[in-house]
């Protein structure tokens, strides 16, 4: 049941890494038809993201002292899920408001950007510290695990980057690719909560 375990985390951070990357990537096309592509478009998108993910690794590791389990784990899947969908329901309005209200692309980018993507981004940050503290039970190895995770996260995030880039936005238009990602979450945090629930219940049995 601990390699179930195991396995199941490690796939779990590896699909929250690819969603991260993709949602990132479909940014730049929200952003682009009211403060158009250009770099510091770009870097609006970039920054936001990586101060959002800076506060969710400081929000997850913290919460994962917290009597960590994978029924919790699953939880902020279902919350990141949640906090995805707005980005399809209300970004053309959101785009719309900003854009008339904000002259200068450069800050109107980065409002439209704080906007849309700073409170799933908080979220999906949580993950990797909490998939750390699931994943070690001794501490002389808890760097070991860290790198392994961290690893199978970013390489999530380099096919959610290619794949999203290279075939998604092809075949489809950005807000069924952000609805994919956000019921994709909701049903990792489903499975995650419903293993998690079921080894709990047989804890008592094993020991």
């Amino acid at each position: 049941m601990t390699l179930k375990k195991n396995n199941l985390v490690y796939f779990l951070a590896f699909c929250s890494g690819f969603c991260i990357m993709g949602i990132e990537l479909l940014g730049g096309r929200i952003l682009a038809p009211f403060f158009g592509s250009s770099v510091h478009i770009w870097g609006s998108i970039i920054t936001v993201f990586m101060l959002s993910l800076s506060l969710g690794y400081l929000l997850g590791g913290k919460l994962s002292t917290k009597n960590a389990s994978l029924t919790k784990y699953g939880f902020i899947f279902l919350i990141a899920s949640i906090s995805v969908i707005p980005i399809s329901l209300f970004s053309q309005p959101i785009m719309t408001f900003i854009f008339t209200h904000i002259e200068d692309s450069r800050y109107g980018s980065l409002l439209a950007s704080m906007a849309l993507f700073f409170i799933p981004t908080v979220i999906l940050g949580m993950i990797s510290p909490y998939s750390v503290r699931l994943q070690v039970t001794e501490s002389n190895k808890s760097g070991q695990v860290a790198g392994g995770l961290y690893f199978v996260s970013t390489l999530g995030s380099a096919l959610g980057t290619i794949i999203t880039s290279f075939y998604f936005v092809l075949a489809f238009d950005v807000n069924t690719i952000i609805t994919a990602f956000a019921i994709t979450l909701g049903l990792l945090g489903i499975i995650a909560i419903s293993i998690g629930t079921h080894l709990k219940r047989e804890e008592p049995i094993d020991a």
